[in-house]
């Protein structure tokens, strides 16, 4: 199960505290798209996206985007939100996490995956030796594709969930590496 373990579980994505990343030495966040940043179904993004956005920025956190999305799926998706992208990143292998941390000169030290799914987000990250924040969905409903991961997920889950029981969804990261 530990290459289906994440670092920390957070509730949502805009509850990651740019100020905390910022304390675990982290310079980029790389993140999911669909129903990690913005909902599989509506790419507009939200008000507490675009603060959480201008509150990474603010403090010289740089966000980008890994996606196994096709490039035109991806660039459409953000282009509201004017941020950079890597596409078929083919997650849950490590080569879109790599191909971000070269593109922007940064180490795995220095870098966290932000993401809704285990199987893909989380085993990308641990494959590239990078922390891991697991999010939940922002909808319940999935894209038809996801929904065949989310069936296998609920076995993985109660795996790590089994091995690891202090790992559970908070409002914050902690400090120390996983949490209390």
């Amino acid at each position: 199960m530990s290459g289906f373990t994440p670092t920390w579980m957070i509730r949502a994505t805009y509850d990651i505290s740019p100020e905390t990343l910022l304390q675990l030495g982290i310079k980029v966040v790389l993140t999911d798209l669909d129903n990690t940043l913005i909902a599989w179904n509506n790419p507009y993004g939200t008000t507490e996206l675009k603060n959480w956005m201008l509150d990474l920025e603010r403090v010289g956190i740089q966000l980008v985007v890994v996606s196994n999305n096709s490039h035109r799926r991806v660039k459409k998706a953000v282009a509201p939100l004017c941020l950079p992208f890597v596409s078929r990143a083919l997650k849950p292998l490590p080569f879109g996490i790599k191909r971000a941390m070269r593109q922007y000169h940064v180490t795995p030290a220095q870098t966290v995956m932000v993401g809704d799914q285990l199987l893909t987000d989380v085993a990308a990250a641990n494959a590239s030796r990078v922390r891991s924040i697991l999010v939940k969905p922002i909808v319940a409903s999935d894209a038809w594709n996801t929904k065949i991961n989310r069936f296998f997920e609920y076995f993985v889950m109660h795996g790590v969930k089994k091995a690891h029981p202090e790992l559970t969804y908070r409002k914050e990261i902690t400090i120390n590496g996983r949490h209390n």
